[in-house]
């Protein structure tokens, strides 16, 4: 369950910029956004092959090369020699390294990149900088032998984000059709993507907004401030239809929604108390607080959910990572000084197999996350026979029957 890996293991790389966010590059879909016009793909072929000229197939890339993830940071204005960048690296799962130069990285002068959200169908990235936020685009040089991908700043500009502050939030819902930015003036608005019509602006909704994130049906939205309850928002009708009030010292941090086991949703925040960090679950039918479980002993700083709803990844003050079991919120993995700097950003895979960490010790880091029930499942049925046997031979003994 612990785990404690140095620094010199090749999941683990230093890039020389602060990271304050990361995402998974949804390289398929970025891949079969940019196939050339009139070209159809084979339905036979797998989702990781191409036709070629001569009717045959060939491998678009290998696994590995599928592994791509994206961070922003830096060192912020003035002259601290600190590039500010929007960098790109890649993960081989097969030998579990990160490549140890980033594949690729776009520097963006004095702004600082502060926060990111990766659009799920390939569009590309929006970052948001100190006064506004930009839309990159990916950038796909395209050979016999390899798809080479890059960001690029794109000429679209967001005007409706244009000189509205530092946003501390960004989130597109599921599809992509909905993009949510809140601000540090505690301003939310919620757009149509791409067309970039309001759906909803609430100014004043916290007095900071620092977190946000959509359900995975896209029907409501959740938003954290600096101090005081959650909200929830109906998406649709652009009204506050819950609010979740925390208890005794806890100050809310992170939000996630997620799917349990029965397709229900949960909402799951990470809290920070006295006693170091909590996770809060809500019902989100009734909106009740379904209960709360301390979890870490210090300060949470980075929290997500895995895609699948299964699992919890907490990041904390310390450097460490933990990674939870939705049921009972016991701890799956420990990576304890995954980094030598606080944790600033959790990501995980479309697959839920395979967690990105960043810090701003300017540290990447990605985490394969072992399934123990496969792994672990049979050794725990031979222990069991085995004690069931020793159990019926014990009382075979006392009975007399081998004598």
């Amino acid at each position: 369950m612990g785990k404690s890996r140095g620094p010199d293991h090749p999941n683990f790389q230093k890039y020389g910029v602060p990271f304050y966010s990361a995402a998974w590059v949804p390289y398929k879909n970025i891949t079969l956004e940019h196939e050339p016009q009139g070209r159809e793909q084979d339905p036979n072929l797998s989702s990781d092959e191409i036709s070629v000229g001569d009717g045959s197939s060939a491998a678009l890339e290998s696994s590995a090369a599928l592994n791509y993830f994206v961070f922003a940071g830096g060192g912020g204005e003035g002259r601290s020699g600190i590039p500010n960048a929007v960098v790109l690296a890649r993960f081989d799962s097969t030998s579990n390294a990160l490549s140890d130069q980033p594949v690729a990285k776009l520097g963006t002068g004095s702004d600082l990149p502060y926060r990111m959200a990766v659009h799920p169908g390939g569009d590309g990235l929006v970052c948001s900088l100190p006064k506004s936020c930009r839309w990159f685009e990916w950038d796909v040089e395209k050979s016999a032998e390899v798809h080479k991908l890059c960001p690029k700043l794109s000429d679209k500009v967001l005007t409706q984000l244009e000189d509205v502050g530092q946003q501390l939030a960004l989130a597109f819902n599921n599809e992509g059709s909905a993009l949510a930015a809140g601000g540090e003036d505690g301003n939310l608005r919620v757009f149509k993507w791409p067309s970039m019509e309001i759906v909803l602006h609430e100014a004043g909704a916290h007095t900071t907004l620092k977190n946000l994130d959509f359900s995975s049906d896209g029907k409501y939205l959740v938003s954290l401030g600096n101090s005081g309850p959650a909200r929830v928002w109906d998406v649709t009708s652009s009204k506050v239809i819950a609010s979740l009030p925390k208890e005794n010292d806890e100050v809310f941090s992170s939000c996630r929604f997620a799917e349990s086991n029965d397709k229900n949703q949960v909402l799951y925040i990470a809290a920070v108390t006295g006693k170091g960090g909590s996770i809060v679950t809500w019902n989100t039918s009734t909106w009740k607080r379904m209960g709360s479980k301390p979890v870490a002993r210090d300060t949470i700083s980075a929290f997500n959910v895995s895609p699948d709803g299964k699992l919890l990844a907490c990041g904390t003050t310390q450097g460490d990572i933990l990674i939870l079991n939705s049921t009972g919120l016991w701890v799956h993995t420990m990576v304890r000084k995954a980094h030598l700097g606080f944790v600033t950003a959790l990501a995980f895979s479309q697959d839920s197999r395979t967690l990105a960490s960043v810090s701003l010790d300017s540290s990447a880091r990605v985490t394969i996350i072992d399934d123990k029930k496969k792994r672990g499942g049979l050794s725990l049925w031979v222990v069991v026979l085995i004690i069931l046997v020793a159990v019926a031979v014990y009382f075979a003994k006392n009975e007399g029957i081998f004598s």
